[in-house]
C-alpha cells in the first residue's frame, strides 16, 4: 500500500486520563487510505528524537479529513507530544501496517481490548456488523467505555484494582461472561494477547490480534519487530514483521514464547 508523508496540523491534544491523550491531526490524504487496525508514524522533529513515534490509529474521519490517536506519555516522544499545542504542524508518515480483515460479516464479534490497545478497536466496532460483544480491562477504569455502547455494542468491563466493573483481567471476564461469536478482534498488552488467543483456540472461535512490538523505523527497513509466524500449511515458522506484515495476524499463526 502507497505510504504517505504529510505534514498535520494539530486539531486537538487533550489528556483524557492520566497520562493518556486524544490528538486530532488534520491528514486529509492518509485519512483517505486508513483503516481499522492501521497505523502511523510522527515524528518529534527533535534531533536527540530522530525516530518516529509509531500510533495506532484510534479514529478515521475521511469526510474532514482527520485522524484521531491516542497515545500514552511513556518516553521523551510522547511527553514531547503532549506539549504540543493546537496549531502545530507534526510530520506523519502513513497509512502502515495491515489492518483488520472486515471481507466477512459475522453475526457474532467479540472484541477485546486491554489498556492503550483500546482505541483502535473503537474504528473497528464502527465497521462490524452483527452483534457486537465488547471486552475491556485497565488497571483502573478502561478509555471508550461509552464510544462503544454508541457503536450499538454490549459493554463488559474489568479492571485490575476492581474500580470499575469485574475486578480481574480480560480473560476472566470472557470466562465470566462465557460470550459466543463467529470472530474475535483484539487489541492489548502481548500477554493479554496470548491469553485470549488460547482462549478463543478452547472455545473454537478465529481471533484477528493486534500485536504489540517496540519498532525503530515502521516500514520494515530495521527488522527491529519481528515475531514468529507459522502460516496454514507451512512446515515450519518465520520471522515477519509487525510493523510491515502485522501489526494484525490471526491468532493461530502466532508463535508465543514462553
Amino acid at each position: 500500500m502507497q505510504k504517505i508523508i504529510e505534514m498535520a496540523e494539530i486539531l486537538e491534544n487533550e489528556e483524557i486520563q492520566d497520562s493518556i491523550f486524544r490528538m486530532t491531526l488534520s491528514l486529509p490524504e492518509i485519512s483517505r487510505m486508513a483503516v481499522s487496525g492501521q497505523f502511523i508514524n510522527i515524528y518529534t522533529g527533535l534531533g536527540e528524537n530522530i525516530l518516529p513515534r509509531p500510533i495506532s490509529i484510534n479514529e478515521i474521519d475521511a469526510i474532514e479529513g482527520n485522524i484521531i490517536v491516542t497515545y500514552q506519555v511513556v518516553g521523551k516522544g510522547t511527553d514531547f507530544f503532549s506539549k504540543c499545542p493546537v496549531g502545530c504542524e507534526l510530520k506523519v508518515v502513513g497509512p502502515l501496517g495491515n489492518g483488520f480483515d472486515l471481507s466477512k460479516k459475522y453475526e457474532k464479534n467479540i472484541i477485546v481490548g486491554g489498556g492503550i490497545g483500546i482505541p483502535p478497536l473503537v474504528e473497528l466496532c464502527k465497521h462490524i456488523e452483527g452483534r457486537k460483544f465488547v471486552f475491556l480491562g485497565a488497571k483502573s477504569k478502561p478509555i471508550y467505555e461509552d464510544d462503544f455502547r454508541n457503536l450499538g455494542a454490549e459493554v463488559f468491563i474489568c479492571s485490575d484494582d476492581g474500580n470499575t466493573g469485574m475486578k480481574g483481567n480480560v480473560v476472566e471476564l470472557l470466562n465470566d461472561i462465557q460470550p459466543e461469536g463467529d470472530m474475535l478482534f483484539s487489541c492489548g498488552p502481548k500477554i493479554m494477547l496470548k491469553y485470549v488467543s488460547k482462549w478463543a483456540a478452547e472455545n473454537n472461535i478465529p481471533a484477528q490480534i493486534s500485536l504489540e512490538e517496540r519498532m525503530a523505523c515502521g516500514i520494515g527497513a530495521c527488522v527491529g519487530c519481528t515475531v514468529k509466524i507459522q502460516k496454514k500449511g507451512d512446515s515450519d515458522w518465520q520471522n515477519l514483521k509487525v510493523c510491515k506484515d502485522g501489526p494484525v495476524f490471526m491468532s493461530d499463526e502466532v508463535i508465543w514464547d514462553d
